[in-house]
Order: structure tokens, then sequence, then C-alpha cells
């Protein structure tokens, strides 16, 4: 098994997807440990001190005027993880959960926090475990943290609320840590605060948010590629001389994709005889790579993001390494909010996109010679006509997905708390975006590979064929009469879910960009 270290300088989205998707062990490094220790000598110096310092002698947010006295810190620190530990509805992910419970230990492991070595070392051994949090999906306004999701993770931490066993079951958070030999922890000055306040949340859904779209932007070139085949239309537009006037990085890589696919195809520019000249293609055909490009731009930017977030201490207040323990707004999600919302509207429009060009595959008076929907016998069979529908529904969905969470805000914590990020709803619609685009990809790849097949007598690129066969192998049937299309689109949604898709292609053209 994988085994991740934390030092002091952050992590990489290569380590957070190990951790979270891989069930990765996590080590803290000789050097965390001396930090840890270090930072919270400090907080120990300051504690013991008649002056009130924030975070660690006084209240929180609103209430932050309060000094508390010694006899009460520990259940102030306890009590704001319960407190805090209001959320609601359905739960989240085990992955999420898992990223959520990393971040925060990355930061902790920074050693601006003040929590002590043996905490550290706990939340590692809960990851170790495989003990995974309950948390809901709703409580986190993307400011002073994930305040919710982590109270619940915090509230475990403690041996309280409810957590995933490694066997799937939920249950009592104390019982999984007494099986497990892993003492709950008392949390002492300012500890309870480090472990809230963070945007690890919102932070690993777009650390998993970037894996999973760089796997569908490739798909979507080669489905791209794949209906402009079909469609009987030319790759002259694709060629690196054009690119390389408007010189954009993702559409030219969008458009080297397309091309390495369609080498050797028989079918590009082979016009039906019957039908009047084609001076261009279509949009949805000709500026495939300008819209998958750009989003791919939009994706280089959110990983420029996320790294810088990644190699971050986020908490308030932070120990600093000269003795002064600071207040700072670095919990504040909108530079991670904003990305997620741009990766959604991205998403969106290559959606759109390649539902545009299913819905000409299906269309005889737009397909070049095709059956009307792709049906066997149309009239008798309906072919695909559904399958849009189906297409069309999950691309208005995401429309709505693409509108801003991060442009919204509502004050909160008496006013203290008066503008806030939305982050952690941002990162939420954008997975429900991403699986949207992974299904009407999977419909275009569906369709795309029927039409590609109803050419009779002409022969597809090596690498669509390979794409077709994987496909065929996958269960995903081809031509033919009307069938219970259900289950092949399902089928279709897994394997373009797992790369199958990519994986195929590349045996034939090498690794796409």
């Amino acid at each position: 098994m994988q085994t991740v270290v934390l030092g002091t300088s952050g992590t990489t989205a290569q380590d957070v997807i190990a951790v979270a998707r891989h069930g990765a062990r996590v080590e803290l490094s000789q050097e965390a440990l001396q930090a840890l220790a270090d930072a919270r000598a400090i907080v120990d110096a300051l504690a013991a001190k008649p002056e009130p310092v924030y975070g660690v002698s006084t209240g929180f947010g609103a209430l932050a005027t309060r000094h508390i006295s010694h006899e009460l810190r520990a259940q102030l620190q306890r009590n704001i993880v319960r407190s805090h530990a209001a959320g609601m509805g359905p739960r989240v992910e085990r992955e999420v959960v898992r990223a959520l419970m990393f971040l925060r230990l990355k930061t902790v492991a920074s050693g601006h926090t003040g929590v002590r070595p043996e905490v550290a070392q706990t939340m590692a051994d809960l990851l170790n475990a495989g003990i995974t949090p309950v948390v809901h999906e709703y409580g986190s306004l993307g400011c002073s943290g994930d305040l919710a999701p982590l109270s619940h993770c915090a509230l475990a931490l403690m041996g309280e609320g409810d957590a995933e066993g490694p066997d799937g079951t939920v249950r009592p958070a104390g019982e999984l840590l007494a099986e497990h030999g892993i003492a709950p922890v008392e949390l002492r000055e300012k500890e309870g605060l480090a472990l809230l306040n963070g945007t690890d949340g919102m932070l690993g859904m777009l650390v998993m948010a970037l894996a999973d779209l760089d796997t569908l932007y490739k798909t979507a070139d080669i489905t791209a590629a794949l209906s402009l085949e079909a469609l009987l239309g030319t790759d002259k537009v694709l060629r690196p001389e054009l690119h390389a006037i408007r010189p954009h990085p993702g559409q030219g890589a969008s458009a080297a994709n397309m091309l390495a696919v369609l080498k050797g195809s028989g079918l590009t520019g082979h016009f039906q005889a019957d039908e009047a000249p084609r001076v261009q293609d279509a949009y949805s055909i000709r500026c495939a790579p300008q819209v998958a490009g750009a989003g791919r731009d939009t994706l280089a930017h959110a990983r420029l993001v996320a790294e810088r977030e990644l190699a971050s201490a986020v908490d308030n207040p932070v120990v600093l390494r000269d003795g002064r323990v600071e207040s700072n707004g670095n919990f504040h999600g909108a530079p991670v909010a904003y990305v997620l919302d741009f990766l959604a509207i991205a998403a969106a429009d290559l959606g759109s996109i390649a539902e545009r060009r299913t819905d000409r595959l299906l269309d005889k008076n737009r397909s070049h010679g095709l059956p009307p929907f792709l049906a066997d016998d149309a009239g008798v069979d309906s072919g695909l006509m559904i399958a849009q529908y189906t297409q069309a529904a999950l691309v208005s969905e995401m429309k709505r997905l693409a509108v801003p969470a991060s442009a919204d805000s509502i004050p909160s914590s008496a006013m203290q708390e008066d503008h806030v990020s939305m982050g952690w709803s941002a990162a939420r619609k954008l997975r429900t975006a991403i699986g949207n685009l992974n299904r009407i990809l999977a419909v275009e790849l569906y369709a795309a590979t029927r039409g590609i097949e109803l050419r009779h007598g002409l022969t597809p690129a090596p690498a669509s064929q390979a794409a077709i066969e994987a496909l065929r192998e996958a269960g995903v049937q081809g031509p033919g009469p009307d069938r219970f299309l259900a289950p092949d689109l399902e089928a279709a949604d897994v394997f373009v879910r797992s790369g199958k898709l990519v994986a195929a292609v590349e045996t034939v053209t090498g690794p796409l960009a």
C-alpha cells in the first residue's frame, strides 16, 4: 500500500487522490512532528499569560471579546466542535471526507496551527484505520473554513458522533476508535478551532474534479473526432498551422488530439455524392477544439490555484515562526470558490456542444445520409431518439449548475462574518456537473460509434476502431432493432468513467495531451 508522508510544506494533488480514493496510508515526517511541538510550545506560553489571545484564551467569531478562564478552556474547545457539528442533509461521499481530513492534517502538520503532535497523529490514525466520519451536505458557507463538515470530523476524533467503519457500516465513532486501539483526543487551547478553520472540503473536491475533468476533456476530444467521422466531416480544420495563429494552449492540444484520433480515417471529407457540396462543417464540429480548448485553459488556471492552496497553511489565528499568534483572513474560500464555478461553466459548455453533435447525428436532414435517429427501421424503430432527450435533460441541468455559487454571499455570526465564499456549494454542484458531463459524453460516444458502423463500405481510423471494439467488449451493443436502451447507456457511462475509452484510443495514438 502506498504511504504518503506529510511534511511542513504542503502536499500534492497526487497525494490527495492517493489518500482520498485509494486508501493510501499517512505518516507525519520528523520535520512535521518537530514543527508541531515548537508551535505548541508557543501556544502553551501564550495560554499561561493573563492577557487574552484570540483562539487561545477567548471565545470565537462574534464572541471573541470574552476572556476564557483556564478551567473552562478545555470545555470551550469541546463545545466549539460539538456546536459547530451542525450539518444537515444526506451524507457526502467517503472520498470527499477522506480528502477533507487529509487536507486539514496537511495544514496542522505545517506547524502554524498550534495543535499538539498527538492530536495530529490521531488524525492520521483515523485515516489509516479507514474510519470516515459522517459529514452532511449542508453546513458550510465556505468562510471561516468548511466549519460544519470539519466539525463532524473533529467530533469523531473526540470519540463522539457517527462514523463509517472500513466495512462500510455506520456506527458510533467511539466504538470504532476503541476497536482500532485509538484513544479519543482531549482538546486543549486553540485545538478545537484549529481543526475547523480551513478550505479543506472545497479544496479536496477541486483536486478530485481536476483529475476527473482531465480524463473527460480527453474523452470529449475523442467523441468529437468520432462524431466528425460519422458525419463525414473534414479534418482539415484541425491542422496545427491553423491553431498556431491563435495560440491558446488548450485549443492546440484539443485539435492535436482529434487529429491523432482521426489519423488514417477513410471517412473524413468523404461527402455523399447526391448532396450539395459542403463548404464547411457546422460549428459543433468545426469549433470543437476552440470550445474544449477554452475549457482546458480554465483547467490549467484552476490547477494553479489548487497547487497554491495545497502549499498553504489555512487557519485563524496562525502561529508564526517568530512566536506571534496572529489573526487573519486566509480561511476565506474565494480563490477556490471562483475556479470551482469557472469549471462548472466550462463543463456545461462542453456538454452543450457534445449534445449538438449528437442531435446532428440523429437528424436525417443534417446527418449526410445516416438513417433517421440511427434507427434500424425508422418508424417501426425509434432508434436513439430518446437517448438524445436524456442527454438534453442533462445539458439543461448543467446550465443551471453553471450559475455561480461564489457570486452569492449571506452574512452569519451576528454580522461578524458578513461576507462568505459559498465555495463548498460551488464544489458540490461541480461534482454533480461532472457526473452529468460523463453521461452526456457517453451518449455522444454511443451515437457516434453507431453512426460510424452504419457507414457501410467506409473504414474508420484505427484509433476509432479501437474505441468501437473496446466499447463493444464492455457490453455496449451496436446498431440493430430497438431494445431496452437504458442498460446500454449505463454501460457506456461506466465505460467512459473508467477511463477505458481514453486507454483504448491511446493504444493506437500514444498518450493524448
